[in-house]
């Protein structure tokens, strides 16, 4: 009996399943049987090889338009040389050596169509495959092997010939798409002997009667082995549902178990901390600054723990939201830790708290407010002394607010009573770290979770379903506009001469600049890199594109930029570098002069790509901007037009028009609207693992259900999902259900669910 759970070396071979579990990641036979088609290939349909991307392995489904041998070394060797075509380009295979050359040559007889796989080179102005691995088209679709290249298939109708759907699967150097549909082959040959024994539908039968879905066995023949388009399209539906609604099952269970745990309700005192800290406000709070509050303060109030996401635009007063928050935990006797990512962060977060609060951060001291506490920090790289002050207003309840990075988990961190949690750019933190941080409280903290990454809607749906979502889509009045504009430093070298110009402008006019480069420099990256890593210390991605982008030159660095501009086009104005392997007490520094208007331009790297607060500056230049994603590009822009001058951001880069990344470019430039930014950065980008701790680019535990185009599945998935928690939340009706949901969520996801 085959069922999904059983290894893949029992069914496919030892070597092949070796192969499969090394490069991707598939271990059993439903991990094979969830690894679907990439697409699918008609028979008279042909790949088009005038969009290949060079240095990449690719399969390719073309025709052999012709072949020569070539005599090269004085005759002692042989090359072959084979053209493809698919009508819109040409491909050349090349092959070396007399045994290699005789067999290949008798084989690709042109008009013989096949799919070839190998790593794309270019080779005197012509795109070549050296020495790829290949397969022979039969007439019944299959692949007949070069080995039988020569083998007739079984004749068919000409329609039938025409229409046949070959599938052309995720690969991998190693094994090669046709190898991965035979073992598929294989995989579901031993499932139909066995009558689909122990594969469990995972979809109550009521639900898939509404939504008019496959059977799950008939979902996963046609993904693998469609006949006809629409085989593809009822089992694409299917197995969307399938990924879905368990994750919304999952979620919904996750929501209704927050839902019974009992914490202190936190109200804030009439007169009190928070009344007085809104009466000292020298601005007026936006509508939804007041609606978000409201929510907030009413989550608060209940006796059973908030779980909130408080997402928003840049400069939208996510930071002010939090503070009232903590105020008002503080107004009953509790204690609100903030988890920073980055030390620069955590710092400006103190500096702007005390900043904001005044005498009401002096509690207990001489010429502090009556009602006021203490904003307390603490980060892995304090001196010994500030450390042991920190920890002792922590642990006593002088300190009512508490700033830190990941020290703040530390087993030596104690609160006297820790009523809230504040999880500032959530994706930075992983399960344990904000759960080690929530199990300091007595009983179970509050929690606000904050991102200053705007977030589509079925994003929040799928990524936070545990979490009720709060959204500040309203900037506070008074915020200059920020134009962007991409500086094409290869094509127009004049158009960065011109932005350095720019730069001078505004510092003449008594404001202040950004320059961001993707790295910090190799002396300074080989003498503190390892120890900035110890620390979970920022600057982590220095030099981290966008997947996918080839190498044109190594990132540029802060420290070469510094020194020719300081040098060079921005000579005589006060430059100072910033970035993650800096000493904390030297980057604090830089940052209180920047902010004081000490510096006039200061050259760092991400380390202020959220939280830096300094109205006066107004000009960001970004150097190998498309090495950056979309949304980090909208954060770090962020960080100008905060005050009444109008921001300018130029985005600098080499990428030629019409390539991929400047298109990420151009579009960021376009439209200042995060929620749409977020959207097409999305869509650039895989979802990563939805469960997990991982943000992009790993697997995922979505196959086949995209959070971009799929919002009315989701939508309707979480609705059936909460109905049917809530009517059985131990799901005892529905064992198929509960299977597919063990399965879903390993040991990990499990822990992630139950501590979220």
């Amino acid at each position: 009996m085959t069922a999904l759970h059983e290894p893949l070396a029992k069914v496919v071979g030892g070597s092949t399943a070796k192969v499969m579990a090394a490069h991707l990641d598939l271990h059993t036979v439903g991990d094979l049987l969830h690894h679907y088609p990439r697409r699918y290939a008609e028979r008279g349909e042909l790949t088009r090889l005038g969009d290949l991307p060079l240095d990449e392995h690719v399969t390719v489904v073309a025709e052999v338009a012709d072949s020569r041998t070539h005599t090269f070394n004085r005759g002692r060797g042989l090359r072959l040389e084979v053209t493809l075509t698919d009508g819109s380009g040409r491909l050349q295979l090349v092959f070396f050596g007399s045994r290699a050359v005789r067999h290949h040559e008798r084989v690709l007889l042109p008009g013989r169509r096949g799919m070839f796989a190998g790593k794309v080179s270019i080779f005197r102005h012509r795109l070549q495959l050296s020495h790829p691995a290949y397969e022979l088209l039969e007439e019944d679709g299959r692949g007949g092997g070069a080995e039988e290249g020569t083998r007739e298939g079984v004749p068919e109708a000409a329609e039938e010939f025409a229409s046949r759907l070959l599938p052309l699967y995720p690969a991998c150097k190693q094994l090669e798409s046709w190898r991965l549909a035979k073992s598929v082959d294989t995989v579901l040959d031993s499932l139909r002997a066995t009558g689909w024994a122990g594969v469990t539908d995972p979809l109550p039968a009521a639900l898939r009667a509404r939504r008019g879905l496959l059977p799950l066995p008939e979902a996963i023949e046609k993904v693998h082995r469609p006949r006809a388009k629409a085989d593809i399209a009822a089992a694409r539906s299917r197995l969307k549902w399938d990924e879905a609604f368990v994750l919304q099952v999952a979620l919904a269970r996750r929501r209704r178990a927050a839902a019974q745990l009992t914490a202190q309700p936190r109200r804030p005192r009439p007169g009190g901390l928070l009344h007085a800290f809104d009466a000292r406000l020298p601005f007026t709070l936006t509508a939804g600054q007041r609606r978000v509050g409201d929510e907030i303060l009413a989550d608060l109030a209940a006796e059973h723990p908030m779980h909130r996401l408080l997402q928003g635009e840049v400069g939208s007063g996510k930071t002010l939201v939090a503070l009232r928050a903590m105020l008002a935990v503080a107004d009953s006797g509790g204690q609100s830790a903030l988890l920073a990512p980055t030390e620069v962060l955590a710092q400006q977060h103190h500096r702007s708290l005390v900043e904001m609060l005044g005498e009401l951060a002096e509690g207990g001291m001489l010429g502090g407010a009556e009602q006021g506490t203490r904003v307390a920090l603490l980060t892995g790289s304090m001196g010994a002394a500030a450390r042991r002050k920190a920890l002792l207003e922590a642990v006593t309840g002088e300190a009512g607010i508490v700033i830190g990075t990941h020290a703040l988990i530390e087993d030596v961190v104690q609160f006297h009573d820790l009523g809230l949690v504040v999880v500032d750019e959530q994706h930075r933190f992983g399960v344990e770290q904000r759960e080690s941080l929530r199990a300091k409280g007595h009983r179970p903290p509050h929690l606000l979770v904050m991102t200053a990454t705007p977030i589509p809607r079925t994003v929040a749906m799928t990524v936070f379903g545990d979490l009720s979502t709060s959204v500040l889509d309203e900037l506070p009045a008074g915020r200059a506009p920020i134009a962007s504009h991409v500086v094409p430093a290869r094509d127009k070298p004049h158009f960065l001469s011109r932005a350095w110009e720019r730069v001078r402008e505004e510092v003449e006019a008594g404001h202040q600049a950004y320059v961001v480069c993707p790295r910090i420099g190799e002396e300074a990256e080989q003498a503190g890199g390892r120890a900035a890593e110890r620390r979970g210390d920022e600057d982590a991605q220095d030099g981290e594109g966008p997947e996918g982008e080839g190498e044109r030159r190594p990132p540029l660095a802060v420290l070469d930029v510094a020194s020719e501009l300081a040098e060079g086009p921005l000579g005589g104005l006060r430059l100072e570098v910033l970035h993650g392997r800096m000493a904390p007490e030297a980057k604090d520094e830089v940052m209180r002069r920047f902010a004081a208007g000490e510096v006039d331009v200061l050259v760092a790297t991400t380390v202020i790509e959220v939280g830096v607060n300094v109205p006066n500056a107004t000009v960001m230049v970004i150097m190998d901007a498309d090495r950056f994603g979309v949304s980090q590009l909208h954060q770090l822009r962020g960080r100008v037009g905060r005050g009444a001058a109008p921001g300018l951001c130029l985005l600098v880069s080499e990428a030629v028009e019409g390539s991929g990344a400047r298109a990420r470019l151009d579009a960021v430039a376009a439209t200042t609207d995060g929620f749409e930014l977020s959207r097409i950065d999305l869509e650039q980008r895989r979802e990563g693992d939805v469960l997990g701790e991982a943000q992009s680019g790993g697997r995922s535990s979505l196959r086949m259900l995209t959070v971009v185009d799929d919002e009315e599945i989701i939508a309707e998935a979480r609705a059936e999902a909460t109905a049917l928690v809530e009517k059985d939340p131990e799901l005892a009706g529905v064992p198929e259900l509960r299977v597919a949901l063990d399965a879903l969520l390993d040991s990990e996801r499990e822990e992630f669910l139950d501590k979220g």
